[in-house]
């Protein structure tokens, strides 16, 4: 087994119904010790709270049980949805990569996240300096 990547679906509990998937991959041994995180969730089972579970639950794991220090996301800078369950979970905004992903045909910004081993769940996302809040609603 490599150590590379974790891929994982997101069942629900009671009638096992595949809802979505997430994945920490490009695991970064050695001096770096970071992976970055990824996701998706099925059109009809968005927005109820089902990733930001997973995602909550999946954490722990990447800091106790891989012991990673760091964990990595990326968002378009309009998913606000993702923007919101990364603040949440205490995602850190660390700046923008400018045409990261050619989504569709077409090449989007998005936001970069991260999230140290010692950052709490419960803290308030923060934003590296000159990063200015996003207001979202979901």
């Amino acid at each position: 087994m490599t150590d590379d990547a974790y891929p994982l679906l997101v069942f629900r509990t009671g009638d096992h119904q595949l809802l979505g998937g997430v994945t920490l991959s490009n695991v970064r041994r050695g001096i770096s010790q970071a992976a970055s995180l990824g996701y998706w969730m099925g059109a009809p089972f968005a927005g109820k709270g089902y990733m930001r579970a997973a995602v909550a639950a999946l954490l722990p794991v990447a800091y106790d049980a891989l012991g990673l220090h760091r964990v990595e996301a990326a968002c378009m800078t309009t998913n606000h949805p993702s923007i919101h369950l990364l603040e949440s979970l205490g995602f850190v905004r660390e700046g923008v990569a400018r045409e990261y992903l050619c989504i569709n045909g077409a090449w989007e910004d998005h936001f970069l996240y991260g999230r140290l081993s010692s950052d709490s769940a419960g803290k308030p996302a923060v934003r590296a300096p000159g990063m200015s809040r996003t207001t979202a609603s979901v």
